[in-house]
């Protein structure tokens, strides 16, 4: 996959020229969850099922303001996680999906649901089985500790880690680039 970027060190902006304008135009962020809302790291118990996941609380706020400005996400992810579905109810995520084969298909039917088109469109992920639906997306965004494959593939790499407010570093961006994070922070501050 050509890629528009060269190097993999974390932001400025700068290094990353089409971002902030991709950024303007989404009106829904779409985020992997293993790597991208939490660390990667899936903890088994003795049960043989998955017993905890962690969220960055900064990520959850950022999701949260911009829902608050009209700006929807979404959830895909390969696994089946009770925690996850109980993160995007406290957070008032409205389409999750969640044991998803192919991301791509699932995106498409988001998107069409919503009456969106690729360039309104962000997709966060971190390694391979995110590609194809990065590949439908205006917007390519991967955390910091990605696989080297999707870096190459994304219109930003945060400078954070996934589960270390790299979707939080996306929200900013994203309603920075529409002139909506002022506003807010002045709100937060009255």
């Amino acid at each position: 996959m050509p890629s528009a970027f060269n190097t993999h060190k974390t932001n400025p902006l700068a290094q990353y020229p089409q971002a902030w304008e991709r950024a303007g135009k989404v009106k829904l962020l779409v985020l992997d969850v293993d790597g991208v809302l939490t660390n990667g790291q899936v903890w088994i118990g003795a049960d043989g099922k998955e017993s905890l996941k962690a969220f960055d609380i900064q990520d959850g706020l950022g999701i949260k303001l911009l829902e608050q400005c009209g700006i929807l996400t979404a959830i895909i992810t390969g696994r089946n996680s009770k925690m996850v579905l109980a993160r995007c109810e406290e957070l008032g995520i409205k389409h999750v999906h969640m044991g998803v084969e192919n991301k791509a298909i699932a995106l498409e039917e988001v998107m069409k649901s919503l009456g969106l088109t690729s360039i309104e469109c962000a997709v966060m992920g971190d390694d391979w089985p995110d590609l194809q639906m990065m590949k439908n997306a205006g917007f390519r965004i991967c955390p910091a500790q990605g696989h080297e494959a999707v870096k190459e593939f994304a219109h930003l790499v945060t400078s954070r880690s996934g589960g270390n407010s790299a979707v939080r570093e996306v929200c900013d961006l994203i309603l920075k680039s529409q002139n909506l994070y002022e506003a807010l922070l002045n709100k937060a501050c009255s």
